[in-house]
């Protein structure tokens, strides 16, 4: 079974990564790209916390797909992303395949993400990287999330994602913080359905609030 989801996840990974380069997607992801790259977002980034710039992201994103909640959620997904290729080792072959991701062009690409939020979490590691690779976890898991209301596949793709990424060795072993993002994009896909005024920063501070909540 395990292997089953491991495959699985492979095959939803890839089915979304595998559009025409020029299909509407790429062109999205394109733009929404620039918009991180770009000198403008740079400024708010110098006036702005965090968690704030999130949402600039976010609501950029929506403002452009015409308030189409699954394609901008998508569409965060990719453009979040700080990787151009996913390096995948085959179990038994030990074969390495560098499967492409959907990215512009190198420039824009690298400036993109430097200029990703990094600190998201009260626990964010105070690097230069910092939780940059976390925000693609969260926009993913609220796609699946806003996408899937009668059966929760969020927490479960979320879960064998990890497996996968540990199974193909894309990373030495399941990271626990990713799997806590995938639960915030969760819920945060899951209140979308409900109240569309709702904004990301706000689950990205709960465990801010559990904590102080916690050590009271």
């Amino acid at each position: 079974m395990l292997k089953f989801f491991s495959y699985f996840c492979l095959s939803f990974v890839l089915c979304f990564s595998s559009y025409p380069q020029q299909s509407q997607l790429s062109r999205n992801v394109n733009h929404l790209s620039e918009f991180i790259a770009s000198d403008y977002f740079l400024s708010l980034n110098e006036n702005h916390y965090e968690l704030e710039l999130v949402d600039s992201i976010y609501l950029h994103a929506l403002h452009y797909h015409n308030y189409q909640f699954s394609e901008t959620l998508l569409s965060l997904t990719f453009a979040t992303i700080p990787y151009k290729v996913v390096p995948i080792k085959i179990p038994l072959f030990g074969w390495i395949v560098n499967y492409p991701l959907i990215a512009h062009n190198d420039s824009v690409f690298h400036k993109k993400n430097e200029n990703l939020p990094k600190y998201l979490l009260y626990d964010s590691p105070q690097t230069d990287y910092g939780d940059k690779d976390k925000l693609a976890h969260f926009f993913g898991n609220a796609f699946i999330a806003y996408n899937s209301p009668i059966f929760d596949f969020g927490l479960v793709i979320g879960y064998f994602v990890e497996v996968f990424e540990e199974k193909f060795k894309v990373q030495s072993k399941i990271d626990e913080r990713d799997l806590y993002v995938n639960y915030l994009g969760n819920l945060f896909g899951k209140e979308l359905l409900k109240n569309k005024g709702i904004m990301p920063s706000r689950f990205f501070l709960i465990p801010v609030l559990f904590n102080v909540r916690y050590t009271q």
